[in-house]
């Protein structure tokens, strides 16, 4: 790419402040870092005090990125939290609900105490987010939501009842607000990834691994079947995404679940 085409690049977002949910890892730094390179100004909430130390992203460097932490669970956190990232980086213009947590149990095996986490970070912290992003968007005339659901939020996927819930609920909280909010100039999406190889999918395959005694290679090819395209999506995969439907546009573009997944669903 020449330097005039990444100039050009670093324009498309210049002076938007985005936030990201869990946008310290995995498919959320792959998120920040495409929004950077955007040009926009990026605030990372994460649930721990420090970012992490071995992540892909530099927040010890002054500039357009800062670190937030923030328990997404709890609206008055997220207040504050929001408040804060305004005084630094000024109104915010895109927010991508990243942050969420994955657990699997037959369903007789879900307890209570399982099936609220999954509602609380997966679909409360999404809720409380956009609860406090949204009046300045309506504002300022101009807004950007990105609900990071899962193709779990399309279909079903046995053992995982809870997180399929929780995800369809984010799908249908995306379709709901976008037509609320469809002539403000205020669109609001989710991408649905499918298995993407992170962090959190390892967790996943551990557990498999654990759980059935297969090798870890022997889990890692299961998931990957699902996919027609035979393999795991990459964090950079959602992330081209997700920047897409901030990009100018894509304004006609709202409502919309849009399947990072090589085919899996059509």
């Amino acid at each position: 790419m020449t330097a005039a085409a990444t100039s050009g690049k670093r324009e498309l977002l210049r002076d938007k402040h985005a936030v990201v949910t869990g946008g310290a890892r995995g498919i959320g730094a792959a998120v920040t870092r495409a929004l950077l390179d955007h040009g926009a100004r990026v605030t990372v909430l994460g649930r721990s005090a420090e970012p992490p130390p071995d992540g892909a992203l530099d927040f010890t460097a002054a500039g357009e990125l800062a670190y937030r932490k923030a328990d997404i669970g709890d609206p008055a956190v997220i207040a504050h939290a929001f408040e804060s990232a305004r005084v630094r980086f000024g109104p915010i213009a895109i927010l991508v609900n990243n942050a969420g947590q994955a657990a699997s149990a037959p369903f007789l095996k879900t307890d209570a105490d399982l099936w609220r986490r999954m509602m609380t970070v997966n679909l409360d912290g999404a809720f409380h987010c956009i609860q406090a992003a949204l009046p300045g968007m309506l504002t300022a005339g101009w807004g950007r939501i990105i609900n990071m659901a899962s193709t779990a939020g399309l279909t079903g996927y046995a053992y995982v009842t809870a997180y399929c819930a929780s995800k369809h609920a984010v799908v249908g909280l995306t379709r709901a607000l976008a037509l609320e909010v469809a002539t403000k100039s205020v669109t609001v999406n989710a991408v649905c990834p499918g298995f993407t190889d992170t962090d959190l999918l390892r967790e996943s395959l551990a557990n498999i691994v654990r759980k059935t005694g297969r090798t870890p290679e022997e889990a890692r090819a299961e998931l990957a079947a699902r996919n027609p395209q035979k393999r795991l999506i990459q964090p950079q995969e959602v992330a081209n995404a997700v920047a897409w439907l901030c990009l100018p546009g894509s304004e006609a573009v709202t409502g919309q679940t849009i399947a990072v997944a090589g085919g899996e669903l059509m």
